[in-house]
C-alpha cells in the first residue's frame, strides 16, 4: 500500500523501478536510488532482482527435476512424479506436433522454457507488497539505506532486459540452425530469393534488396514479437495488481473491494501466465521448425 508518505504516483512508480547496480557519473559503482540514476548508469548497469529472482527460480526448477528425477521407480508414482512425467509428456506432445526435423536438443529446451518461464511468471501472483516490503526492511535495518530508494521487483519477465536475454538466445539457435541445416549460401539465397522472384537474371537482381528487407524485417520481428509479448501481458498483469494495491489505503469501502478484485485478477491472471509459457515454448520450437527446412 501507498504509505510512508509516498503519494499513488510515488508508489507506483517505486514498485515498477529495478533494483539497479551500476556505475554512477562520478565513477563510483553502486545502487541506483532513483530512475534518473539508473537511466545514467548506461547499458552496462545491472538489474540484480531481475538476476536474482531468474537464477533462484532456475535452480528451483533443475533441483526440483533432479530430485524427482533420483527418486523416480517403475511402480505406482508418487505425486510429484506423476506430474512431473505428466508435463513432460505434454511437452513432448506439442514438440511432436510443432517440429518436424530431426534435433534431439529441441524437447529439453521447450521443456526448460516452459518450466523456467511458468515459474517466472507466477512470481505475479505474490502480493505487489510483501516482498518488496520485505527488501525495504532489510535494506533499513541491515544496511541502513532509505526504504523508500530499495527497490524490489520480484517478475524477471516484467523487465524487457529478461526477456530478450531469452528471445534473442532462441534467435542465436534460429540462426545457427538455419547456417547449419541450409549452409551459408542455401541461408543467404533465402533471405534474397524470396518472396519476389523471376526468370530474368537482371530482374531477379534488382529483386535481391527489396526480398532482403522483406525477409530481413521479418527475421528480427520474430526475437522483438518474442519478447515483447511476454513483457508485455505480464507488465500489464503486475500494472493491475498494483492499481489494486492503492485501494487497500482508500477506506473500508475500497478496502473490501480491492481484496475482491485483486482475487478475481489473479484467478483471470493465472491463465495469462500460463499462457504466456506456453506461447513463447511453442512459438520458439515452430521458430527452431522453419530453421531446419528449406521454404
Amino acid at each position: 500500500m501507498a504509505s510512508g508518505g509516498q503519494s499513488s504516483s510515488e508508489y507506483i512508480k517505486h514498485h515498477l523501478q529495478n533494483l539497479t547496480l551500476g556505475q554512477h557519473p562520478d565513477g563510483h559503482w553502486g545502487f541506483a536510488h532513483s530512475a534518473a540514476e539508473a537511466k545514467a548508469m548506461g547499458f552496462w548497469a545491472i538489474n540484480v532482482d531481475t538476476l536474482l529472482w531468474s537464477f533462484t527460480l532456475g535452480a528451483l526448477f533443475l533441483w526440483w527435476f533432479y530430485r524427482i528425477a533420483k527418486k523416480a521407480s517403475t511402480g505406482v508414482p508418487g505425486g510429484g512424479q506423476n506430474f512431473v512425467e505428466m508435463l513432460v509428456e505434454f511437452i513432448d506432445t506439442n514438440v511432436r506436433g510443432s517440429f518436424t526435423a530431426k534435433n534431439d536438443m529441441v524437447a529439453p529446451m521447450a521443456l526448460t522454457l516452459f518450466v523456467w518461464i511458468l515459474l517466472i511468471n507466477m512470481m505475479d501472483l505474490v502480493p505487489v507488497d510483501w516482498l518488496p516490503g520485505l527488501a525495504a526492511i532489510v535494506g533499513e535495518h541491515v544496511f541502513g539505506a532509505d526504504p523508500h530508494h530499495v527497490f524490489f521487483k520480484v517478475v524477471p519477465s516484467t523487465d524487457p532486459n529478461a526477456t530478450f536475454g531469452l528471445s534473442l538466445t532462441i534467435f542465436a539457435f534460429v540462426l545457427y540452425y538455419s547456417i547449419k541445416m541450409k549452409g551459408a549460401g542455401g541461408f543467404a539465397a533465402e533471405l534474397t530469393m524470396q518472396p519476389f522472384q523471376a526468370n530474368n537474371p537482371i530482374v531477379r537482381v534488382l529483386f535481391i534488396p527489396v526480398n532482403l528487407f522483406l525477409e530481413g524485417v521479418s527475421l528480427l520481428a520474430k526475437p522483438v514479437s518474442l519478447s515483447l509479448r511476454l513483457f508485455g501481458n505480464l507488465y500489464a498483469g503486475e500494472m493491475i495488481f498494483i492499481l489494486i494495491a492503492l485501494m487497500f489505503s482508500a477506506g473500508w469501502g475500497l478496502f473490501v473491494f480491492g481484496g475482491v478484485l485483486q482475487w478475481a485478477w489473479a484467478v483471470f491472471h493465472v491463465l495469462i501466465v500460463l499462457l504466456q509459457a506456453f506461447i513463447f515454448m511453442t512459438l520458439s520450437v515452430v521458430y527452431l521448425d522453419m530453421a531446419h527446412h528449406e521454404h
